[in-house]
């Protein structure tokens, strides 16, 4: 048993310096970076929604439904902030199976890592510079975070990372918000301590050099929903976990910017993904009818694509996710407005 290596792969200088970004697209990011910093911050009362695809798996997929994204934002722009979800790393429970485009530039194909890290770059840039939308992407593996450090305006640390200290101390070091997710367990303590490191300064090591970081203070939490010892969703959407949340968020005063994102799919769906409008219209009642909720409940994340559902690898239906099944577009843009009409 051994690690064998396979090639060394292209640095995130080379990279930057094959696919650089424009000082327009760049400028763009700026202003929306500084627009999400103000909305977790509370200076902005926009809501923030964080849409798309499960995994991003195909760029001109991707790309044709964050044009449509784009439009749609024109015309909300007073009331949402619309964060495209370029997922470009797939967790696996198990280990097994496509693990985003960062791996398999071609799903049908073998592993290429040189290719992925091309791929997933080329993606982000892409989007960037034809719709002037910033994206969202998971951090799935910290050390890769230069590759994509000038391009990504907000990164989420899933559930089985959030307890991992690489992943807690490289967000102390990026200047975007960072969403830290419950844990599978669906332990409240374990989010928040992950929000604690991450608003924290430290010196560890990373790519080869120790480092120092000042702290994220936009570093917040995710609800997703959780799973119980009989392997039984349980979500953490609901009124009384908002109010449980702020609660522990008020007994750590030393927490800056206290905000919390809901995802309306995964375990808070129980993985339907036709329920993620319901669960949505849910969390803007809740912010409704408590003032103090309407200022901590900052946004929702939706799992969406161009075609509903999903499908298996290989299929080649355009537009449909190869994961977990997503909300179609119709449905999302019907959300979408409705979402602007209620907050």
């Amino acid at each position: 048993m051994s690690f064998t290596r396979i090639r060394e792969v292209i640095s995130p200088e080379e990279l930057k310096d094959l696919y650089p970004l424009s000082k327009e697209a760049a400028k763009a990011k700026a202003d929306r970076d500084a627009e999400m910093k103000r909305i977790i911050a509370g200076e902005s009362d926009k809501f923030m929604v964080i849409v798309g695809p499960c995994s991003a798996d195909n760029e001109p997929a991707v790309l044709d439904y964050i044009s449509r994204l784009a439009n749609v934002q024109e015309k909300v722009a007073d009331k949402l902030f619309l964060v495209p979800r370029i997922y470009t790393n797939k967790p696996r429970t198990t280990g097994e199976g496509y693990k985003g485009i960062a791996h398999q530039p071609n799903p049908e194909k073998a592993p290429d890592m040189q290719e992925g890290l091309i791929a997933v770059r080329k993606m982000h840039l892409h989007a960037i510079e034809q719709t002037h939308l910033t994206p969202a992407d998971e951090m799935l593996y910290p050390e890769n975070w230069p590759y994509l450090d000038d391009l990504l305006s907000y990164v989420a640390v899933g559930a089985r990372s959030v307890e991992d200290q690489q992943h807690r101390l490289t967000i102390s070091g990026m200047d975007v918000p960072a969403g830290m997710k419950n844990p599978t367990s669906g332990d409240f303590s374990v989010m928040l301590n992950s929000v604690t490191a991450a608003q924290h300064a430290h010196t560890f090591l990373f790519r080869q050099w120790e480092v120092e970081t000042t702290g994220n203070p936009y570093a917040h939490t995710i609800l997703r929903g959780a799973v119980n010892k009989h392997g039984q969703s349980l979500p953490n959407y609901h009124y009384e976990d908002l109010i449980r949340l702020l609660s522990m968020y008020a007994e750590r005063p030393h927490l800056k910017n206290p905000a919390v994102i809901v995802d309306a799919n995964h375990n808070n769906s129980n993985k339907q993904f036709a329920e993620q409008p319901r669960i949505v219209s849910e969390i803007l009642h809740s912010r409704k009818v408590n003032p103090k909720i309407a200022a901590f409940v900052k946004g929702v994340m939706i799992e969406s694509y161009i075609e509903e559902g999903c499908q298996k690898i290989g299929e080649h239906i355009y537009g449909k996710s190869i994961t977990d099944p997503c909300l179609g577009w119709n449905d999302t843009e019907r959300l979408l407005y409705e979402i602007a009409g209620r907050v």
